[in-house]
Parts: structure tokens; sequence; C-alpha cells
């Protein structure tokens, strides 16, 4: 039993680093190409766990549900805005570097909701720790404003452009407060209806994709945009001709997939501990990755922020300490 769960527990943390990491590249090389496909992009997302969901979790519309739709509202609007927000920002001037890097600052929106909503507690340390990814994030927001696009023909930073890269980055703050709350709601439901993951991965994602009728227009504009792109040609299939935007758009779609549904299986197969060291690495891989095989701009600045981002995340998961470096080898996998 100890074995299988091992095998299971390193699988999907392969497979989160598989999916999360190459889901990121994809995003990248779509929005270097295209910056304002964020809606088309989430769109693509939802429509496809959905209908994933739709045959293997919810058996065609057969199988029960355990949480009513009245209780997934809620859940449901804020998921919806969230996964908006963080798409579309690419096309408000902000960089793919500073994205990860604020979305790695969650800690700081879940310890203040946590203290508000759920009386929590914590420890000298873990304040400490929440100061220090503050201050990283503050460093590598500063510091990016400075390479804000120049306004064509101009000598001097577009006013235009900081106006909505400061847009950007205040929807990319309202998001992490708002993913915060959704995370506190889940945790609440969790408790009265018990743990049902892949249920929520699946309504989460399917009911709101009404409301992208609102963004059509948008989608089917970028949706022309990614037909019309320059085709790739697979030689091994007799020179066949895809657009190049169409492939990025479906391998993002496929590995955010297994990103997503890995790190919900995660949680039911690892300490609480074990996720937050994983995930904080991965968000690690794909930053620095990012930095070196997309040439983005990086100063010394930038390193010290993203460096007390992640030691003030490890501190606050109290990885860094040296009892629970010990415990994590002894035991590096355990029911949550």
């Amino acid at each position: 039993m100890a074995s299988a769960m091992n095998f299971r527990a390193c699988l999907a943390i392969a497979s989160v680093f598989v999916g999360c990491c190459c889901g990121v590249v994809f995003l990248e090389l779509l929005v270097k190409l295209d910056p304002g496909a964020g809606n088309l992009i989430t769109a693509a997302q939802f429509a496809f766990i959905a209908l994933e969901g739709f045959v293997f979790t919810s058996k065609f519309g057969r199988a029960k549900r355990v949480i009513s739709l009245r209780d997934y509202a809620l859940l449901v609007v804020m998921f919806f805005v969230t996964s908006v927000c963080n798409n579309y920002v690419f096309h408000l001037n902000v960089p793919m570097t500073l994205h990860m890097i604020i979305r790695g600052g969650s800690l700081i929106s879940n310890m203040c909701l946590g203290t508000i909503i759920l009386k929590r507690q914590y420890r000298v340390k873990q304040y400490i720790s929440v100061i220090m990814i503050t201050l990283g994030i503050f460093i590598c927001t500063y510091f990016s404003s400075r390479d804000v696009d120049i306004a064509k023909g101009h000598g001097t930073h577009s006013e235009t452009n900081i106006f909505w890269w400061l847009v950007g980055v205040l929807l990319l703050v309202l998001a992490l407060f708002i993913s915060s709350y959704m995370g506190i709601t889940q945790e609440l439901l969790y408790r009265r209806h018990g743990k049902c993951a892949r249920e929520a991965l699946y309504y989460t994602h399917l009911l709101p994709l009404p409301a992208f009728l609102l963004m059509h227009d948008n989608i089917k504009a970028h949706w022309t945009l990614a037909l019309e792109s320059e085709p790739y040609k697979f030689a091994w299939l007799g020179n066949v001709a895809v657009p190049l935007l169409l492939l990025y758009l479906l391998g993002n779609v496929l590995m955010q997939h297994l990103c997503i549904s890995s790190v919900y299986f995660l949680t039911t197969e690892c300490s609480s501990l074990t996720v937050t060291l994983i995930l904080t690495l991965r968000k690690f891989v794909s930053l620095v990755f990012s930095i070196v095989y997309f040439r983005n701009p990086f100063t010394i600045y930038h390193w010290l922020g993203t460096v007390l981002v992640f030691l003030g995340t490890l501190m606050f998961a109290n990885v860094l300490s040296p009892v629970s470096l010990g415990m994590l080898r002894r035991k590096a996998v355990k029911n949550d």
C-alpha cells in the first residue's frame, strides 16, 4: 500500500512539473505572438477541461453531484474572474516574469484572509517571511516598471503604456486575493461535504462557459488571427501545414489540464508541506527557464526580489527549518 502511494505521489509530482512548466512555455510562446489572446486561451482551457470532466467525472451527466450548484455559484464566479484576469494582463504590458513573481506571492493574500476570515494565528517567522515576499514583489514590480515598452517614435516612456501596465499589475493583485478567498471557500465546502476535487474541477470550468459569450467578439478576432498565423509543416505527415498559434494553443490547453488535475490529485496524496515545496520549486523552475530560454530582461534587482519571494515562501511553509527538512526526508509522502 505504501509503495503504491509513493508511486502515485511521484507520478503526480512529475506531472505537476511537466504540465505546469510546459504550460508556461506554451503560454509565453502564445502571448509573444499575440499578446491579446488571453480570453481565447482562457476559453479554450475551460472548454477542454469541462469536456473532459463531462466524460470522465460526470459520466455524461449520470454521476450524482456531491456539492449543490448553489454552493458552487460563488466559487465559479471567483474562479472565472481570476482566470480571465491572469491571462488578460499580458495585453496590458505585464511581462511573463513579473506575472509569475506576483502570483508567487499568494501566501500574502492567504495570510491576510486567513487571519480575517478563519481567525488563524501565525508564528513570528511566518510574519517575517510575508514581509520578505512583499519586499521581493515590490522590488520586482518597481524595476519592471522601468522596462515598460517605450512608445514608438519617442525617447521617453509612454504614459499610456505605464498606465495600462499599472492596471495590469492591480488586476494581478486583485486576482491574487480573489484566488485566496476562493481557496478558503473550497476549504469550507470540503469540510461540509468531504473532498471532491475532481467534481470541483469539473464544475468550476463548466458553469462559467456561458460567460465567454460576452467576449465572443474578442475571442473570434483572436481565433481568426490564430488561423491566419504562420503555418508549421509536419514533414513526417506529408508536409501537412498547421497554423503555429493553434499548435501553441493546443499545447497550452493540454499542459494546463495536466497541471491543474495533477495539483488537485497531489493534495490527496501528499502533505500540505510537501505540496507547498513542490509548487514553489515548480514556479522557480518556470521562472528561470523563462528568463534563460526567452531572454527576458532580468537585472540583479529582479534576482534579489525573486530570491526574497521564494525564500519567504519556503520559510512560511516551514520548509527551511532543520526539523521540517528531517521530517521531509524521513516521510516525504503521507496522507493529508
